[in-house]
């Protein structure tokens, strides 16, 4: 059975919308953790910590690999990607407000000198 386009974004922006899945990608940002010092870095139980790396996981937004009998939990870039396709495209229209008003303001400024 073939995923619904934007199925991956709706799990990632589900993902993304608890703090505690937040913190845990801010620990794992900068390198791959064992489940012990990312929930002791977060403040969380271990039981909790990997539920929350599982759902990280499922919406792609984490990957686990395997050193020795310890697995380590990274950032997985390719998830977040979807996540910023999906926010850049609201950018051009913004960007293209503000250039109208910032021109609009520019125009009503020469025509009072």
């Amino acid at each position: 059975m073939a995923t619904e386009p934007g199925a991956d974004l709706d799990l990632a922006l589900r993902a993304l919308a608890d703090p505690n899945r937040r913190a845990i990608l801010a620990v794992v940002r900068n390198g791959p953790r064992p489940v012990g010092q990312i929930a002791e870095e977060v403040g969380l139980s271990q039981q909790t910590t990997s539920h929350h790396l599982g759902v990280l996981r499922t919406a792609g937004l984490a990957s686990r690999a395997t050193e020795g009998t310890r697995h380590l939990f990274a950032v997985n870039t390719d998830g977040l990607a979807a996540v910023r396709s999906y926010l850049d495209d609201f950018w051009p229209t913004k960007l293209a407000a503000l250039k109208a008003a910032i021109e609009s303001r520019e125009d009503d400024r020469r025509g009072r000198l």
